[in-house]
């Protein structure tokens, strides 16, 4: 990983780009150490508290960050330096689900804990995924681009399927600490390429755009643009109501089907292979 300039080739698939394709693995890792944590996560919740609430909580903290910080986030990438974004958003994940893993491991996590560290892991993905989405140009050449951003679509895919069902075993075999300490790990391969990543500076000849001018700006944009609308609309209608499967499933799993923490990674891996 010696240049952070994508190569000239302009017949190069994305992957013969170092730094895309180094973190394009490094991503892949940390994707999985993510689901690894939900499946951990909500099967431990089922252990700490009977009520069904607190479980759908766990759910409601992956996700809810995103949602409150998505524009936000993506206001950030656009006006802040992306590569020590990522570093911080990173950082915080890695702390997160490391203070996690140790208190679980000396039996001091509560339902609350549980919720917090879940709810700030939250918030470093709402931090990371639009700046992983707008550093895609710098690292591949133009006529790459669009197989770059299919990759990277395939590569959440594949930590989808992977994760859960890993998640599952793991959890079985050595406990909920220790895929919390394994998605604490997972963020370093992250970390390592950015650390590496020599992103060169960038000339603007025009004065920065302020935080919240951004934010209005993204907003004008997704409201008069009807793609985008109908994109957002059906993302909040899917969402909305299969959020409440994922949500009740770690009870679902345990209690209606009597599975172990095994099985209930696996019925998570199976609802996220793709069919067809």
């Amino acid at each position: 990983m010696t240049s952070s300039h994508p190569a000239p080739d302009s017949s190069a698939g994305p992957l013969s780009f170092p730094v895309f394709r180094a973190l394009w693995i490094a991503t892949i890792v940390s994707n999985i150490g993510t689901w690894m944590h939900d499946v951990g996560a909500g099967w431990l919740m089922t252990s700490l508290s009977p009520s069904p609430l607190l479980v759908a909580l766990v759910q409601a903290a992956t996700t809810l960050p995103m949602f409150l910080l998505a524009l936000p986030a993506g206001a950030l990438a656009d006006i802040v330096d992306r590569r020590r974004l990522l570093l911080m958003a990173q950082i915080l994940g890695l702390v997160a689900a490391a203070i996690l893993a140790m208190l679980t491991w000396q039996g001091l996590t509560t339902p609350y804990v549980l919720l917090a560290a879940t709810f700030v892991l939250g918030v470093s993905a709402a931090l990371s995924a639009p700046v992983f989405q707008a550093i895609v140009p710098e690292l591949v050449s133009q006529p790459a681009l669009p197989d770059a951003v299919a990759l990277n679509s395939l590569g959440i895919n594949i930590a989808r399927a992977i994760g859960p069902a890993l998640g599952g075993v793991i959890v079985a075999i050595a406990g909920s600490p220790a895929v919390f300490a394994l998605n604490a790990l997972s963020v370093v391969a992250v970390l390592a390429v950015l650390l590496a990543w020599k992103r060169p500076a960038n000339i603007h000849s025009l004065p920065p755009e302020h935080f919240f001018g951004a934010m209005r700006a993204g907003y004008r944009y997704a409201r008069h643009s009807p793609a985008l609308r109908l994109v957002l609309i059906r993302a909040a209608g899917f969402f909305l109501f299969s959020s409440a499967l994922w949500a009740m499933l770690p009870l679902v799993g345990r209690r209606g089907l009597g599975l172990d923490a095994a099985g209930y990674g696996a019925l998570l891996g199976c609802m996220s292979v793709p069919v067809g």
